[in-house]
């Protein structure tokens, strides 16, 4: 059985590459199971110092596979709870949580779901070819993964509602114009720039990248004194950090830092 995610591993970043294409990459729970363990595993490698998140062939990701699981049947109606919470929601919470910088290369559709995996890696890169579907309404469903929590704050309520009820397209370069991802680039060079830009994260300041991911997942639900009192802390665990001390030897000598990064 072919395996459904591959890794490919550099010295300081992995690559996983969500790797059913003749179904667009479309997610199952064996699928599902297997991007958790891949988290798990980089998460755990001191020597993984950034991630890149990317789907094989012509996709991204198209979302949940709708087979015989997801379905209606002479059991009753599928238990969409389980499945979201158990997986889909999982990874959401693992790609936030992960202490290193995760880019993720959109190619082709990122629909559903995979939609929402995309948006909650830190960096978003797509290909100009590639589009956005919050799919779900499509079906007489909601919007899961995340995508009701990232939606209205990377882009705006009403750009989110629309995008939510209307189940229309949204193309990589509107999506650059709207906030949405970082960048859209010429399809030859998504593999390329998606690949430098991690190796540059790797080779960065990934203590201080970790702190930085805390404070911005902290923000939306802090006033701003409690955000203030948030990242005094923050810098000040930087400041006490190897990072921090070998940034400013670098700066002093008039020198490229070399960082140590994490160790665990």
């Amino acid at each position: 059985m072919t395996d459904p995610i591959r890794i490919d591993r550099h010295d300081t970043w992995r690559r996983i590459t969500l790797d059913r294409p003749d179904k667009l990459n479309a997610v199952n729970e064996a699928m599902l199971a297997a991007l958790l363990a891949a988290l798990d595993d980089a998460a755990a490698d001191p020597t993984c110092r950034a991630l890149l998140l990317t789907g094989a062939g012509r996709g991204f990701c198209a979302g949940q596979e709708l087979g015989p699981a997801v379905l209606p049947g002479p059991a009753g109606p599928p238990d969409l709870e389980r499945l979201a919470s158990r997986y889909h929601h999982e990874v959401v919470r693992r790609l936030r949580a992960l202490p290193i910088p995760v880019v993720c290369a959109v190619n082709g559709i990122a629909a559903g779901a995979g939609a929402s995996f995309a948006l909650a890696c830190d960096i978003v890169l797509a290909a100009r070819s590639a589009s956005f579907l919050i799919a779900f309404a499509r079906i007489g469903l909601v919007p899961d993964s995340g995508a009701s929590f990232f939606l209205p704050r990377l882009i705006g309520e009403a750009r989110a509602r629309a995008l939510a009820l209307l189940a229309e397209p949204l193309p990589a370069a509107q999506a650059e114009a709207w906030g949405l991802i970082w960048r859209a680039v010429d399809d030859p060079a998504l593999a390329a720039e998606s690949e430098a830009l991690c190796a540059k994260l790797a080779a960065g300041p990934t203590g201080a990248y970790a702190l930085i991911k805390q404070a911005f997942a902290a923000s939306a639900g802090n006033d701003l004194t409690a955000q203030l009192e948030l990242e005094a802390r923050l810098q000040g665990e930087a400041g006490r950090g190897a990072d921090f001390a070998e940034g400013v030897c670098a700066f002093l000598d008039k020198r490229p830092p070399v960082f140590p990064g994490r160790t665990g």
